[in-house]
């Protein structure tokens, strides 16, 4: 099978493009004209390797799916059909690999599927999130309601992680400028200050000797000190993406001091907005929890709601079964509690999201005000002692004079 592009004609005159998998172009024509529109050019898309997924640009993050969702709902409680809104939403989106996906599901549609199965051939581009609860609108025959759902959750989620990055850019910068700073200073700055003392017969202070030999081999040994940076870097994000390193990360996440509030409360807001609306549009308990789980971003989070679908499961209350996994801040199981008790729990829960929503960028704020002062005075100490070493043999060179 291969994949074709086509531009035909309609009845009405308007030039239309798509794409369609066929084996050869007399099944693209065959379709073409079953959808009684006449045929201008049609051209076999070369196979190649999907590079965008190397590069910035052609990645879709949580606004553009976002800006999408809320285009598409716009038009669609207008009255405009699903095909038009996708062929509007194809023209105008500029995301090359948002714009190859709407190509190919405007085709798709087009051809007589349902826009979730045709969502669900781009699972690179959207989210599961979004293509089971589009699916589930469109069981519940309230898709346009959904997808403003759905545009208002991404815009939250798109909202919380540029906050999040924002807050992280700052210390990111400083800690590169400290170890750039200090592998300088090692390699160039203080073995050149230290040739002054090559004609002398004293011997260097013990902490001066240390920073000059750890100077040698680091000059000597560059390949092995930058591969190893390197080996750390591509080596911390290959463990994460085995489910055991991302199991012990994810851990230790929740468990370091100054952020562990922080990403508590970022979880926590994205597990109550997720399940808020995955309520709100009709789907089972059970089914929410499950969907729940796999986009909080955790994986000790995501084992605990799993554990907390089971409970439900059986039978357990969910605020009884959340409190259980003593993952979430106490405020949690008990606004659940109000909201079982009430019969409103989607509403309780969107309240919760919005409360944490608030509070996380608090959090956010403190844990940068804490995170800024340890980091530079860490990075004093570190520049403070080498300094300290190369001032110590002037020090001991005058004493003995």
């Amino acid at each position: 099978m291969a994949t074709y592009k086509y531009k035909a004609i309609t009845n009405e005159g308007k030039n239309i493009e798509g794409t369609y998998e066929a084996s050869d172009q007399g099944q693209v024509v065959k379709m073409i004209r079953e959808q009684k529109q006449i045929p201008i050019k049609i051209k076999e898309m070369k196979k190649q390797k999907d590079l965008e997924d190397f590069s910035f640009g052609g990645k879709v993050n949580a606004r553009e799916i976002a800006v999408f969702c809320r285009q598409f709902h716009t038009m669609l409680n207008s009255g405009v059909p699903i095909v038009k809104c996708l062929d509007i939403l194809r023209r105008q989106t500029e995301n090359k690999k948002l714009k190859e996906s709407l190509n190919e599901i405007y085709g798709d549609v087009q051809k007589g599927l349902i826009l979730s199965d045709a969502l669900k051939k781009h699972r690179k581009v959207f989210p599961d999130l979004l293509v089971n609860m589009i699916k589930s609108g469109e069981l519940s025959g309230s898709l346009d309601s959904v997808i403003d759902r759905m545009a208002t959750h991404y815009e939250k989620e798109f909202k919380i992680n540029n906050k999040v990055k924002s807050a992280m850019m700052y210390p990111l910068i400083v800690a590169i400028v400290a170890v750039c700073v200090v592998i300088f200073m090692l390699m160039f700055v203080f073995p050149t200050f230290l040739e002054m003392f090559d004609g002398s017969d004293q011997p260097l202070p013990g902490i001066t000797q240390l920073l000059l030999n750890i100077s040698d081999l680091m000059r000597e040994f560059w390949y092995i000190l930058f591969g190893g940076i390197f080996a750390i870097v591509f080596g911390t994000k290959a463990a994460y993406e085995t489910e055991k390193g991302k199991k012990n990360i994810d851990g230790l996440i929740l468990k370091m001091p100054v952020i562990k509030n922080s990403m508590q409360k970022i979880y926590t807001s994205r597990f109550t907005r997720t399940l808020a609306t995955l309520l709100a549009s009709g789907l089972p308990l059970i089914q929410s929890l499950d969907t729940s789980g796999e986009i909080i971003g955790n994986a000790v989070m995501r084992d605990g709601l799993i554990q907390t679908k089971e409970d439900v499961r059986k039978g357990a209350d969910l605020s009884k079964a959340v409190k259980r996994t003593g993952l979430f801040p106490p405020m949690v199981d008990s606004m659940i509690q109000i909201g079982e008790e009430s019969g409103s729990l989607d509403s309780i829960l969107q309240e919760t999201a919005n409360f944490y929503d608030e509070e996380t960028e608090t959090a956010i704020q403190k844990m940068v005000a804490l995170i800024e002062p340890l980091m530079i005075v860490t990075m004093a100490l570190i520049i403070g002692f080498i300094v300290i070493a190369m001032i110590l043999p002037m020090f001991e060179m005058m004493n003995t004079i």
